[in-house]
């Protein structure tokens, strides 16, 4: 016996290997199907398988099982790839007709043989949907046998798939196939608050998960006291608002008090036994709740603004900017007047003309006529010689 798994594990059937091969997980076989051949997945061989079998009451012997024909070839990989193909278009054109006839269903899959020859559409409906007019427009449009097979929410959610809250993928989508009913009892036994939104699952619905641990939940809370909701002591009645299965504690809250007081499993046995005498305790004596995780030491506080001055600041900004005014200076062909570089920053930038002599006329005075730079003439003899 072999499982075979269809539609990337969303259906999954039990075949019947009569051939001589050796079939590993993950192989592709042709099977039996409903007028002609199918192609699926092995996922499971084996003694699991007949332990599944067990599990769902299938009689292994049983002549309803179909066989695997051969392991599939080209050609039949080949036909499969077209079938699917169509399921997209199929699957929306079957939506706008359903709308058209104003059929109170939801279309959320459809998976079509590999030989074409029958499609399978499955759906989900609150009441009974009376479709008869629709598979006669099915079988007349896509021209094949028609099945209609209704689902509900989780497996709708299962074959469309997700990542749960736990951040894995979905629990019906992998491994889980029958689906209990789970209701908001199974939260309260393990002290879960009540919150729709975060109990609830992708089908809208509370998580299937809920009842995993549920069993173990109920054994510990056998060694609880049971009528020990409520404690009489001289300050008031405690109330029950919490058990802590871990830490075998039970918290109680006095009235006008917001205080939480954890008590061991024998102090309220004993309180209860001292309160059916008809007397109430003077205190709770709740047990102190240590911390087992190491506390982390925090680092040293380490005062690092006095060790920076104001005036070392200023300083290294000044610095900065000299040698900035110096490298512009350099840039514009010009020298500073001094070499220290922190001289007097107001003082009047050199004079370009200082120390060029007469090389030149002043920029700044017109020139003069070569008349103007002659000696004055002396005094004249009477021989029109002039005085030596």
């Amino acid at each position: 016996m072999i499982e075979v798994s269809f539609q990337q594990g969303s259906r999954k059937d039990y075949f019947r290997n009569t051939t001589l091969h050796y079939f590993e997980k993950g192989e592709r076989v042709t099977v039996e199907g409903v007028g002609g051949f199918d192609v699926g997945e092995v996922s499971l061989t084996g003694e699991l398988v007949r332990l599944q079998l067990k599990k769902k009451a299938i009689d292994e012997f049983s002549p309803d099982i179909k066989r695997i024909l051969r392991s599939s070839g080209e050609r039949d990989l080949d036909l499969f790839n077209q079938q699917k193909a169509r399921e997209r278009e199929v699957l929306a054109r079957s939506r706008a007709a359903a709308r058209q006839l104003k059929l109170p269903m939801k279309l959320s899959e459809v998976e079509i043989q590999a030989d074409g020859k029958k499609a399978t559409f499955f759906y989900t409906a609150d009441d009974r949907v009376d479709f008869r007019e629709l598979i006669k427009i099915f079988a007349a449009d896509f021209k094949l046998k028609v099945e209609m097979r209704q689902i509900g929410i989780r497996q709708e959610a299962a074959k469309v798939g997700g990542i749960g809250s736990c951040g894995r993928e979905l629990c019906c989508s992998t491994w889980l196939n029958d689906f209990k009913s789970v209701n908001t009892t199974a939260a309260r036994y393990q002290n879960l608050s009540i919150n729709q939104t975060k109990l609830s699952g992708q089908c809208g619905r509370l998580k299937c998960c809920l009842n995993f641990e549920l069993d173990t939940y109920l054994d510990a809370l056998q060694q609880f006291p049971d009528y020990a909701d409520t404690l009489d002591t001289e300050s008031g009645t405690a109330h029950l608002i919490k058990k802590d299965i871990f830490k075998n504690l039970m918290w109680y809250v006095l009235p006008n008090n917001t205080k939480h007081f954890p008590l061991t499993i024998q102090r309220v046995k004993e309180i209860k036994r001292i309160n059916r005498e008809g007397k109430k305790v003077a205190e709770l004596e709740p047990v102190e709740i240590t911390s087992s995780k190491i506390k982390e030491e925090e680092p040293a506080f380490v005062d690092l603004v006095g060790q920076i001055s104001l005036r070392t600041l200023e300083k290294n900004e000044r610095k900065k900017r000299d040698r900035d005014r110096q490298m512009q200076q350099n840039r514009s062909g010009n020298k500073p007047m001094g070499s220290n570089s922190g001289g007097n920053r107001n003082a009047a930038p050199p004079n370009r003309d200082r120390g060029r002599g007469n090389q030149g006329p002043s920029r700044n005075r017109p020139p003069q006529s070569p008349q103007n730079n002659r000696p004055p003439a002396g005094p004249r003899n009477n021989d029109g010689k002039g005085q030596a």
